[in-house]
């Protein structure tokens, strides 16, 4: 073969933007408005975009700092309410603000009244307008799972915190295991009284949060599978308030004289522990719940309460600010989470 019929290298054809548009899955004009940096468009479309550009040379990696540095706003939706734990957590993501901003992010936290789906919904969706991640605790509802979908199709991702839901477009859920919750509950109440007959009952916040549902499961069928001389004569839904499970602890001593155990699956542990007390009850009916707070731990250390059932908040923050990064960044929701672990609590091992 002679040096004139050698052919030339062919060039490698230069990306254009329609090729930047058909990798991010989006339209040349959404295209041009990233990258000359033009408002209107979600921060998830905007790192698709930058993540495509760079990926095919149409960019330079860090061509665009502008828009790719600019904070992601979060918002965590949770219930209002007398729940110590959930507004334990509130307080921590408002001094938590340091450690958001060294994901690049800024984090606010809406309240709302709980166990009410249609608000829950109508909230999710004005927030969407306004921020470019939520994180909220999920109530099982048709009008809740309607809103997730509709904000994924704007781009707009959300994570469930403690209490998941099923069948959504939501990116990731944080939280425990919940019928191993419940399991674990049941193993306590069931150690702790010996294996005699005897009654237990379970308190919840309501069954229409996913978690409740399924801590009461695993609590119901750790009797029936380990302990069937152990009953659970019913279960009782106090909302997360104090004063509800108050008045629904006083019905269960009333009814039931020789009752052994109470399992709170939810909040508002403080008034459980109240009338536990009033009836001098305190020492021998085992009290099992969950979240570490103030209220629990008191009870934990004057013998009130025997277990508490908890996720580290910490952790929980961390692995929300790590879900965000990783979306921002183009990579799968859960790279380099931990899944959450159930930290077992008594008065002997408090932190």
């Amino acid at each position: 073969m002679t040096e004139s019929t050698i052919e030339p290298p062919r060039r490698r054809r230069l990306a254009r933007i329609d090729d930047v548009a058909s990798l991010s899955g989006v339209s040349t004009a959404t295209v041009d408005r990233v990258l000359n940096q033009r408002p209107g468009v979600r921060a998830t479309t905007v790192q698709r975009v930058l993540k495509a550009a760079s990926e095919l040379g149409y960019v330079a990696d860090g061509a665009l700092p502008a828009q790719a540095l600019k904070p992601w706003r979060l918002a965590f939706v949770l219930p209002a309410g007398t729940n110590r734990f959930l507004n334990m957590l509130s307080r921590l993501i408002g001094s938590s603000q340091d450690q958001f901003a060294s994901f690049n992010m800024r984090a606010r936290v809406e309240q709302i009244e709980s166990l009410k789906p249609d608000l829950l919904a109508q909230e999710l969706r004005r927030v969407g307008r306004e921020v470019d991640g939520i994180v909220f605790m999920a109530i099982e509802h048709p009008a809740v799972r309607e809103a997730v979908d509709l904000l994924a199709e704007r781009d707009v991702p959300t994570v469930t915190l403690i209490s998941d839901i099923a069948n959504t477009r939501r990116v990731a859920y944080v939280g425990l295991d919940n019928r191993s919750a419940g399991r674990t509950a049941g193993y306590l109440i069931a150690r702790f009284i010996g294996g005699r007959s005897a009654k237990v009952a379970m308190i919840a916040g309501s069954r229409s949060y996913r978690a409740h549902e399924e801590r009461e499961m695993g609590f119901m069928h750790l009797f029936e599978e380990q302990f069937p001389e152990i009953k659970v004569v019913g279960l009782r839904e106090g909302h997360d308030d104090a004063a509800n499970n108050y008045r629904q602890t006083k019905l269960l001593l009333a009814q039931h004289s020789g009752l052994a155990g109470i399992y709170n699956i939810g909040g508002g542990a403080d008034g459980i522990g109240r009338a536990l007390k009033e009836a001098g009850r305190q020492r021998d009916v085992v009290f099992v719940g969950h979240g570490l707070s103030p209220d629990t731990r008191e009870m934990l250390i004057d013998g009130t309460m025997d277990a508490v059932i908890t996720q580290n908040p910490q952790s929980s923050l961390m692995d929300c600010m790590t879900i965000f990064a990783n979306l921002r960044a183009g990579r799968p929701a859960q790279d380099a989470t931990t899944r959450s672990r159930t930290e077992l609590i008594l008065r002997e091992n408090l932190p």
